[in-house]
């Protein structure tokens, strides 16, 4: 991995000759960077790889910022920051190059195997066990996303981590995770894509907390093809932020404007602003002006459609490198002669970077090319047109100079059905099998944890429920579930709107604040998205979160950042990254449009790579929490709204006590037909499955318990085995999750081969639900409707 020196702190810089190295290593790093962009977009545009978007124009003010970046800091970037990562030592050009072409090897691409396009970057947070690394000593890159501005509610969260090891006494142990609250978070984001609400959500929250968040603008005129003045107030980012500004005696954030050509001015600026970033937590956005965009956007069109020749010659005679050259050789810190030498070396060392990354790439394809040729070639067959065919399949693939694993699967099935018959199809067969077995684990594996770390490997543990258990408002269950967790546990957070001073809405954390710390248990603005980021960048960090989202509704806000940024984490960085966050909040039956949602159909499509706990009551969700605690996957978990005040029996081991993700529970036995479902519908069929009793018919009743893992071990089969006939049932739109689980049973499981008349589904209307107790019997399922759809069934 290529290194840099770096600026600030050693011993040769108090030299004039350490001085200039470090400035001629800069502009080594500058050229090295700009090289890197232009052969780039050369090898998208010939097909090498699919798509290109570069950091050239920002070369010197990446430099300059990463001299800065120490130990323990984070990033939260996008996808223009290659130069920062070169100068940090972060990266080298090799593993950018083996980034643009999708390497689908680790040791090659350390970033996403593959998975992630150029310049989206990532540094382990954990070891190959899901143990935490020491990330308060090594320099951490939080895995790049390309929506735009979406890192900047995982910024929040870096930055606020800090907050809480510096203020909370029970982390003063955890120097593996921080060193007093000393790290930066340094986040950089496009000019136009301030324009976001992401970017004002978060400006505004990190301005009101007060932590050390360091956020780069890079303006370089243009979102795309749409000038700045289009797109943001007053054509100028720190202008509309002025009121922002942090004065005496206020909160806020502090605003630097640099230029990023001025190599030795933005060295300047930026040493001493993060430095007061790093002692006094307040946060601070550097606009950096007059960037430029030698390549234009990307890869997909040119900038020369849109900027006009003023400004075209205005970015040539603007370019930051050659800026910076001008100022080495007015300073007599070296000779053009000198600099021409290093620009011949970076260019060498740049296409060398990129040849062997090909290389890598390629060879592990050739070996199989070749083994695939080999097979078609000497496949037995005796109808000559068949062999000729063969012949020149394998010849077409042993010719192709740039094959990909997908032409050598094609080419494999292509003989396969050319002579179905013939004795070498074993051999062929077995070998594409292998293939694409590989190919399973190289693109679709590390969705969720898969070693000793994940969920699913937590061992249950049943609840201990004495005969002589007190009974109690659901409520209090988790109360006292909350005060032991907080009291064993420094690890944990808790925090969300009205979560703070009056213990959440529904008296989950009543008490809890006062007992364990306003810093560890404590309100928020009304702002999900950064919610949900805040959650994000401490999980992170190493700390385990609970974020809550006061109503189910309202999750919406925060989607985006859950869909794409939590439940991708562990996917895009090919395992690496854990982001252990628990989303906490209510939902399902009450009252009215906005609170009394169940979009769960829109949760499991949107949050693949979370889990989804629906727990029925307070004391199955404990014992959720309990099992996600020990794990490091991300999770929701969806409490029944209703249920609050219901009495429930309190167990004895609370925080032993675990529920299984993925196992379903029968939660009244029958013969006659199978009820599956979830969370507070269970109450309704529990009823209807009384007087249907009466009725002669007996249900068995099954709560799924999560949705995301649903019935690993297809429990709801054996049941229908027994009953032959099934329903599901919940509050969502039709089509919603009991379709969703339809096809897990009855394709998936093989269920169509058990029944005796056809599944039904039982779910919410086409609408929310309209107001008022009647506005909810006849938009969610109802008793008399379930037992309406049931009897029918018995009696078909």
């Amino acid at each position: 991995m290529e290194q840099t020196i770096t600026l600030t702190y050693k011993d040769d810089m108090l030299s004039y000759e350490g001085f200039r190295n470090q400035v001629l290593e800069d502009y080594r790093t500058a050229m090295v960077s700009r090289e890197a962009s232009l052969i780039g977009r050369r090898e998208v545009l010939t097909g090498k790889a699919k798509f290109g978007i570069f950091g050239d124009g920002k070369e010197v003010a990446q430099i300059a910022m990463a001299k800065f970046f120490k130990a323990g800091d984070f990033r939260a970037g996008y996808y223009r920051d290659q130069t920062f990562m070169f100068a940090a030592g972060l990266a080298s050009v090799e593993q950018f190059f083996a980034q643009l072409f999708a390497d689908p090897d680790i040791n090659n691409d350390p970033f996403s195997a593959g998975r992630q396009m150029v310049s989206h970057f990532a540094t382990r947070n954990v070891d190959e066990n899901g143990r935490w690394l020491d990330l308060a000593n090594r320099k951490n890159i939080s895995s790049d996303m390309a929506p735009t501005a979406s890192q900047m509610p995982r910024a929040v969260g870096l930055a606020f981590a800090s907050k809480c090891f510096r203020n909370t006494p029970q982390l003063k142990g955890y120097h593996e995770l921080s060193h007093n609250g000393n790290e930066v978070c340094f986040c950089t984001i496009g000019d136009a894509s301030t324009s976001e609400g992401h970017f004002w959500e978060a400006v505004n929250a990190v301005g009101v907390m007060q932590v050390p968040l360091a956020i780069f603008v890079w303006d370089d005129g243009y979102g795309i093809s749409v000038p700045k003045e289009i797109q943001t107030t007053k054509g100028s980012i720190s202008t509309a932020l002025r009121g922002f500004k942090k004065e005496e005696n206020t909160n806020g954030i502090e605003i630097y404007k640099v230029k990023a050509w001025d190599y030795a001015g933005m060295c300047e600026v930026f040493e001493a602003a993060i430095q007061k970033i790093r002692e006094t937590h307040v946060p601070a956005v550097f606009h950096v002006e007059e960037v430029t965009q030698p390549q234009g956007h990307s890869t997909s069109g040119s900038h020369e459609r849109y900027k006009d020749p003023k400004r075209l010659e205005w970015e040539r005679e603007w370019d930051c490198i050659k800026k910076f050259r001008e100022w080495i050789i007015s300073n007599n810190i070296t000779t053009a002669d000198e600099l021409n030498e290093i620009d011949y070396q970076a260019k060498e060392q740049v296409r060398d970077s990129k040849n062997k990354a090909w290389e890598k790439f390629l060879a592990p394809i050739k070996v199989h090319v070749a083994q695939s040729t080999e097979l078609i070639r000497n496949m037995m067959v005796s109808d000559m047109e068949a062999y000729t065919y063969l012949q020149q399949l394998a010849s077409e693939l042993q010719s192709n100079i740039e094959p990909f694993r997908r032409d050598i699967l094609k080419a494999l099935s292509l003989a396969m059905e050319t002579a179905p018959l013939s004795p070498s199809v074993p051999a062929i067969r077995e070998y594409y099998n292998t293939l694409l077995q590989d190919s399973k684990k190289m693109y679709n594996a590390h969705l969720y944890n898969e070693g000793p770390k994940s969920a699913l490997k937590v061992e249950e543990v049943k609840p201990l429920i004495p005969f002589d258990a007190v009974t109690i408002n659901a409520y209090e269950v988790l109360n006292k579930y909350f005060d032991a967790l907080f009291e064993s546990n420094p690890l944990v957070f808790a925090f969300g709107e009205d979560v703070g001073f009056i213990g959440d809405v529904n008296q989950g954390f009543a008490g809890l604040q006062k007992k364990h710390g306003k810093e560890r248990i404590f309100d928020t603005g009304i702002r999900e998205l950064t919610i949900v980021g805040q959650a994000i960048g401490m999980a992170l960090r190493g700390l385990r979160p609970i974020a809550e989202i006061q109503y189910l509704d309202y999750l919406l806000y925060g989607l985006q950042t859950l869909s794409d940024d939590a439940a991708t984490t562990h996917f895009r960085t090919f395992g690496q990254q854990s982001c252990p966050l628990i989303i906490r909040t209510r939902g399902h039956r009450l009252e009215g449009i906005w609170h009394s949602g169940s979009p769960m159909s829109l949760i499991i499509s949107a949050l693949r790579g979370m889990y989804v706990c629906v727990p029925r009551n307070m004391v199955q969700a404990a014992g959720m929490y309990n099992t996600l605690l020990r794990s490091n996957d991300p999770a929701i978990v969806i409490e029944c709204l209703n249920g609050y005040r219901l009495k429930e029996k309190l167990p004895v081991n609370l925080l032993e006590f675990t529920v299984p993700l993925g196992i379903p529970e029968v939660v009244k036995e029958g013969n006659d037909i199978t009820v599956v479902s979830y969370g507070s519908t269970l109450r309704i069929i529990l009823e209807a499955a009384e007087r249907l009793e009466k009725m002669g018919i007996s249900c068995e009743v099954i709560d799924v318990q999560t949705l995301l893992p649903f019935d690993i071990h297809h429990h709801i089969l054996q049941s229908l085995q027994k009953t032959n006939r099934i329903v599901f049932v919940d509050e969502d739109v039709p089509g919603g999750a009991t379709a969703y689980m339809y096809n897990k049973v009855m394709e998936e499981q093989g269920g169509y081969n058990w029944i005796d008349v056809a599944p039904r589904t039982i779910s919410g209307q086409n609408h929310r639900p309209s107001y008022g107790s009647d506005g909810d019997y006849f938009s969610k399922p109802n008793t008399e409707e379930i037992i309406t759809v049931i009897t029918e069934m018995v009696n078909e």
